[in-house]
C-alpha cells in the first residue's frame, strides 16, 4: 500500500505540473498573439506618418497602391505619382507629429481608417500647431494593406 500511495503522489504532482506549463505557455502563446487587422492598420498608419517626415519614398510606395487618389482639404486630388512627389519635396519643419483618435472598420479585405494627425512646427518664425481630420480607405492585396484612398480635412483652430 505504501508504494501504491508514492505512485499517487508523484502521478499528482505529475499532473500539477503539465497544468502548470500548460497554463503558461497559454498565457505566453496570447501574448505573442498575431495583431488584428484594427491594431495592424493603426500601426500602418503611424509608420507612414513617419516614413513622411523622413522621406522613406520606398516606405510609402508600398502602402500607396497603384490606383491612390489623395483629396486635399481645399479640394485638390492627386495621384500615386503626384503624393510620392510631395513627400520627396516637403521641406517644412515639423517638431512633432501626433497620429491619434482612431477609429477603424474592416469590411473584409477593405478598411477604412478615421484619424487626427495634429503637426507642431515653425512657421514664418512662430510656432504653429495645425490639425488634420483623414479618412484613409485600404484594400489587402497579397497579405498586406494599401491605401486607396485618401481625404484630408483641415480642423478649424479656435479662436
Amino acid at each position: 500500500m505504501h508504494s501504491h500511495r508514492n505512485w499517487r503522489t508523484t502521478l499528482s504532482i505529475v499532473l500539477c505540473g503539465v497544468v502548470l506549463v500548460s497554463a503558461v505557455t497559454a498565457a505566453a502563446s496570447q501574448s505573442r498573439r498575431a495583431p488584428s487587422d484594427q491594431e495592424t492598420l493603426i500601426q500602418l498608419e503611424r509608420d507612414w506618418d513617419a516614413a513622411f517626415l523622413r522621406k522613406d519614398i520606398k516606405f510609402i510606395e508600398n502602402v500607396l497602391a497603384t490606383e491612390f487618389i489623395a483629396t486635399y482639404g481645399d479640394g485638390s486630388r492627386a495621384d500615386r505619382a503626384r503624393e510620392l512627389k510631395l513627400a520627396a519635396e516637403f521641406d517644412q519643419q515639423i517638431d512633432s507629429s501626433v497620429v491619434d483618435d482612431f477609429t477603424v472598420k474592416v469590411y473584409g479585405d477593405t478598411a477604412v481608417v478615421w484619424f487626427t494627425q495634429t503637426r507642431s512646427g515653425p512657421s514664418r518664425g512662430r510656432p504653429l500647431t495645425v490639425s488634420y481630420q483623414y479618412m484613409d480607405v485600404f484594400v489587402q492585396r497579397a497579405g498586406r494593406w494599401q491605401c486607396v484612398a485618401s481625404q484630408s480635412t483641415k480642423v478649424a483652430n479656435p479662436s
